[in-house]
Formats: structure tokens, C-alpha cells, sequence
């Protein structure tokens, strides 16, 4: 299998840091992603995915832009929205056994549903969880896992200098080989793409 042989949205899904800062991330479109997370799979259908969503322009979006490490911030405030991603540990029947591979899936979803809308979206773990807990009164069962921006794709030269290159760079992965395998541990599965 060929990395071209892939489906165009898992194909063309990437984590840019250059957005347009005036591009726009409407509302409906936000709430089509949302909706996307919502229907992915989880152990147990126990849905364990919460968002804290926050168009540009809001208060929301400004309180999560300062709760990104600054790194994030210099590029994120370009956003038509960002979101932290949660999972919810614990229910009525108590401990949500996998809820950080809910959310995860949950998470791809919502990203590919971006992608689908014409959009990019980046997650990043560099963010301050315990400031978003106590920013946003979370209760003691929430718990942040990832800050995703969402927007528009934007030129490079948006970037300081010292990012273009890793932004304008090609994607790579590891070996099919090394990932996948057969038999016993190490025999790899398949032929590399």
C-alpha cells in the first residue's frame, strides 16, 4: 500500500501552524465538528469526550490562548477557534475505563471533519491543563488532554523564520514495518509505503 492510496482525508491531514488570521471558522461549522466527535466509537459507548469551545473573538478563545505555553500562543492566536479536548474519568457506575482513547478518537473525528470543511486543525499538548481546570471550573472528574486550534490554512510567511522550514517540510512516518506485525513480535506485517 501507497500513502497516495490512502483516502484524501487522511491523506491531506496535517498539523499546520501557519493560519490565516483572518480566516473564519463559522459557527456551524464548529458545531459539525463537535458533532463529529460526538459519534465516535468508546468503550462501552461511555463517551467519555468533552470540549471547551472557543471561537476567535470570544472570551473563551481568549482564556484558552493563555493558557497555551507561549510557543503555542504565538501561533495560535491565529485561530478561528481553539478547543481543549477533556475526558470525563468517572460517571454513575464510576471509573470511564479507556477515556483517554475516547477522547482520542473522539479528537481524529473532530480533526477530520475539519479537514472535510475545508479546514486544519493542530493539536497541542503544550498547555496549561491545571489552569484550565481551575479557569474553567472543571468539576474533579474532567480532565484536559489536548488544546486544538482550528482555522485556516495560512502562507508560511506568517511564521518567525525558524519555523517555516518544519512548516514547508514533507511529512514523514515511520516504517509500515516497524508498526505492524505478524506472527511474532518484530516480524513485520505487510510491505512498507
Amino acid at each position: 500500500m501507497r500513502f497516495d492510496e490512502l483516502h484524501p482525508l487522511i491523506r491531506t491531514r496535517w498539523s499546520p501552524r501557519a493560519l490565516d488570521p483572518g480566516g473564519k471558522v463559522s459557527e456551524e461549522a464548529l458545531l459539525r465538528l463537535v458533532e463529529a466527535a460526538r459519534w465516535a466509537p468508546s468503550y462501552g459507548n461511555t463517551q467519555p469526550a468533552r470540549f471547551l469551545v472557543g471561537p476567535r473573538g470570544t472570551d473563551t478563545f481568549d482564556r484558552i490562548l493563555a493558557l497555551l505555553v507561549q510557543g503555542n500562543q504565538n501561533w495560535a492566536r491565529n485561530a478561528g477557534a481553539l478547543l481543549v479536548a477533556c475526558a470525563e474519568t468517572e460517571n454513575e457506575k464510576g471509573e470511564v475505563p479507556y477515556a483517554e482513547y475516547g477522547v482520542g478518537l473522539a479528537a481524529q473525528n473532530l480533526v477530520l471533519q475539519a479537514v472535510a470543511e475545508g479546514l486544519v486543525a493542530h493539536q497541542m499538548a503544550g498547555f496549561d491543563g491545571p489552569g484550565v481546570a481551575a479557569e474553567f471550573g472543571l468539576p474533579s472528574s474532567i480532565r484536559p488532554l489536548t488544546a486544538i486550534a482550528v482555522g485556516v490554512l495560512g502562507s508560511p510567511e506568517l511564521l518567525p523564520e525558524e519555523k517555516r522550514a518544519r512548516e514547508t517540510a514533507p511529512r514523514q512516518r515511520i516504517p509500515a514495518s516497524e508498526i505492524a506485525f505478524t506472527g511474532q513480535w518484530g516480524e513485520p506485517f505487510g510491505v512498507d509505503g
